[in-house]
């Protein structure tokens, strides 16, 4: 699975935007985002769609972001881990 392109990152933009409002998150390039001075967020696509790698203990997990719902359910995470 290959890092996302600049159109995914694009399709991606109203997530993106919601996760910067996220406190302790700072995207410090486009579509990776950190917490403190660690990676704990970045973006994958395939033919099978769009997918967030997110930093869950010691390592990362994926999860699909294709539709609103997958979004909402990653933002939710992302919010409770942050906490």
């Amino acid at each position: 699975m290959k890092h996302v392109s600049r159109a995914g990152l694009d399709e991606l933009e109203d997530l993106r935007r919601e996760l910067r409002s996220v406190d302790g998150l700072k995207e410090k390039t486009r579509g990776v985002f950190y917490r403190g001075s660690r990676a704990f967020l970045h973006f994958h696509e395939d033919p099978s769609g769009l997918y967030a790698d997110v930093r869950v203990d010691a390592g990362f997990e994926r999860f699909r972001v294709t539709t609103k719902a997958e979004r909402k359910r990653l933002v939710s995470l992302v919010r409770r881990s942050t906490r």
